[in-house]
């Protein structure tokens, strides 16, 4: 696995990989980040992703995916995700920061792309607007919400809640107050102080949640 660029947004990605257990090259061309880095990622370098011999020269053809986190040179995000995928990388995710770029991203090889700073405020904004304690949107137009069971539902069963019926969202899990995550089934009674893991439509989800609060 390849990181391309090391600030907050791709060095958070670099460490939480390594976490996970995967090989991990940070690559930047910063000698400042690239120092930053060295105390946490077990392999770092400075290197410019716009040059394909300096791809070739650190073995990235034959990684099978690669993250580019530049976000301030646009320029670069660019050609690093343009040389990534023409040295062969599978799998390139990329940072977006404009609807344009992303579109430039995705024509010179990205295969998915990414803009962390604005899921990130749809995701606040979501908390606060509504009855939401974390939020993952899936896809355009899908996401799944982490909500309090609503006061009207406590005590009742899930099949007597129609949530999916009346709401249009469907109960994935649920949380009880001193537990993890567990599944449903049409008897699991919602009780004082669950959460919920709902999964829907953006505009049914976001109904829901609001009129639950």
């Amino acid at each position: 696995m390849v990181v391309v660029g090391l600030g907050r947004f791709g060095l958070a990605v670099a460490q939480q990989l390594q976490a996970l257990g995967e090989e991990v090259l940070g690559m930047d061309t910063s000698a400042e980040l690239v120092q930053a880095a060295s105390g946490s990622l077990t392999y770092v370098v400075q290197a410019d992703a716009t040059e394909q011999a300096v791809l070739h020269q650190l073995g990235v053809p034959q990684v099978q995916q690669a993250v580019v986190a530049i976000g301030d040179d646009m320029q670069s995000s660019i050609l690093a995700t343009a040389n990534l995928s023409d040295v062969g990388v599978p799998h390139v995710w990329a940072k977006a920061v404009t609807e344009q770029h992303a579109r430039i991203l995705e024509r010179v090889g990205a295969t998915k792309v990414v803009f962390p700073e604005r899921d990130m405020g749809r995701r606040v904004a979501h908390r606060l607007a509504g009855n939401v304690l974390e939020y993952f949107e899936v896809d355009d137009g899908f996401v799944m919400v982490e909500t309090q069971v609503p006061a009207r539902d406590v005590g009742r069963r899930l099949a007597e809640a129609r949530l999916r019926e009346d709401h249009g969202v469907t109960v994935v899990g649920i949380q009880s107050p001193s537990g993890g995550f567990a599944e449903v089934t049409p008897d699991t009674v919602l009780g004082e102080g669950c959460v919920l893991l709902l999964a829907g439509p953006t505009d049914a989800v976001t109904r829901f949640t609001r009129s639950a609060g």
